[in-house]
């Protein structure tokens, strides 16, 4: 589900709109890049009431966020609004939030306090064919039904049309007109269109864009690595998990600066504390800290954005082990390992479970070997004794499948991979009782 911030809007007028030069030159670039096929991105930016302009809101279109590999591009067909979006929305959000509280302790302008209004999505823009400069009939329905959905809290949307191909003779945009013109070396042009509709109107109406320099206006946060580099991300949390790690990752402001850090919190079951392991947004070029922390009482059910506050609270910071450093060609789970032979609660259970896993690899291979073996003896028989044969088989097969899965299953208990199973056993190892829910609480009230 989209997690965008809704406002309050007065929407019996149409809206100033300012956009960021860098918006402009990422609409174009990216409409040209995919030539013969629709594309689009997620728009980002300010909605500042119209104290100072007679009442009238200003939009400011900040950024534009692209999408993952997941969209959909075809000749008339454009499709988004992915996870990564999502996420990279809810990280810009959240960091604005500490920019915003550290500009009210610093403010001497009217101009500082301009800005002091939540960060939101906007709208999508999006490439159509030919010069079709207008949202299509399709596009109305998706936006009303879009605006309709309350889930979205969403009362307006900006839908800006880029098109290309057209003519350097093409008139050029006006003051009071809603499109403008990014000129390219093969003398042709792009041509953004400007359009908005709100729960008022229920219909497109054109509104005229001012653009500004990117550096005239507030600047956003790169992006953090496990967004930026998804496949180091699936790598790092791969290799935590496989090693029987269980995970949880939080964007917590670490060292009350911005940008925020991306934590993780790791377990690992019968060990006597907790580590919380901290990146900035730049890693791995940037090297990982961490904390140490007690064991504390949690079940599946917890919301683990207060448990990890929690152990923040009570932990440590951990100096890097004698003789570490890091190197980008390094992994999270090489630090755990570190951390945890230098402070001594790395369970030998680890161990002993890591160097039993290739038992199971053997096991199974000696199943297949003597399958194998059985189809050998029978290959050459008589049909009459296959026939007869054939429930023996039968039997022995579904033996060997019936043994893989209890080695599968076991396997799988030893890792830990299921949440649900680790906390389980986390807290009959640790003696950790479970937090009751509101419903059993209800109960014991009704009881007593």
């Amino acid at each position: 589900m989209r997690r965008w911030l809704r406002l309050s809007t007065q929407t019996s007028v149409i809206p100033n709109l300012v956009v960021s030069q860098r918006v402009i030159d990422k609409m174009a670039n990216a409409a040209r890049r995919y030539m013969l096929d629709e594309t689009g991105e997620a728009m980002v930016g300010l909605r500042v009431p119209g104290t100072n302009t007679n009442g009238i809101p200003t939009l400011y279109v900040l950024d534009t966020i692209s999408p993952d590999e997941s969209a959909i591009r075809q000749a008339h067909t454009f499709q988004q609004g992915d996870d990564r979006q999502d996420e990279i929305i809810w990280w810009l959000q959240s960091n604005w939030e500490i920019y915003r509280q550290l500009r009210r302790d610093s403010y001497g302008s009217a101009m500082q306090a301009k800005w002091d209004v939540p960060l939101r999505y906007l709208g999508d823009w999006h490439k159509q064919p030919g010069y079709m400069i207008a949202p299509s009939g399709g596009d109305l329905m998706t936006a009303l039904d879009w605006i309709d959905d309350e889930t979205h809290d969403m009362e307006f949307l900006l839908a800006p049309i880029v098109t290309l191909g057209h003519p350097a003779t093409t008139m050029q945009p006006m003051s009071n007109t809603n499109f403008v013109t990014v000129p390219h070396t093969d003398g042709t042009n792009t041509r953004i269109d400007f359009w908005y509709i709100d729960s008022d109107r229920r219909h497109f109406v054109p509104v005229v864009p001012t653009i500004y320099p990117t550096d005239q206006l507030p600047g956003l946060p790169e992006y953090p690595w496990h967004l930026a580099q998804v496949d180091r991300f699936e790598a790092e949390y791969g290799r935590l998990e496989n090693d029987g790690l269980l995970l949880s990752l939080v964007l917590y402001n670490a060292i009350e600066k911005p940008p925020l850090e991306v934590c993780l919190m790791v377990l690992r079951m019968n060990a006597p504390k907790a580590l919380l392991i901290i990146t900035p947004w730049n890693y791995p070029e940037k090297a990982p800290s961490a904390r140490v922390a007690p064991v504390l009482a949690f079940d599946a059910d917890s919301n683990m954005y207060d448990v990890f506050e929690a152990l923040w609270e009570q932990s440590e910071a951990v100096e890097d082990p004698p003789g570490w450093s890091w190197s980008p060609e390094k992994y999270l789970i090489d630090y755990v390992h570190a951390l945890e032979d230098h402070l001594g609660i790395r369970p030998p259970s680890v161990d002993s479970e890591t160097a039993a896993a290739p038992a199971d690899d053997a096991s199974d291979d000696a199943i297949d070997d003597t399958l194998k073996e059985d189809e050998k003896m029978f290959e050459d028989k008589d049909p009459k004794d296959k026939e007869h044969h054939e429930d023996d088989e039968e039997n022995a097969e579904q033996l060997a499948s019936h043994m893989k899965n209890i080695s599968d299953v076991t396997t799988e208990i030893l890792q830990q991979s299921d949440v649900d199973k680790a906390l389980e056993a986390y807290r009959q190892v640790h003696e950790v009782p479970t937090l009751a829910t509101s419903d059993e609480e209800d109960d014991e009230e009704s009881t007593s």
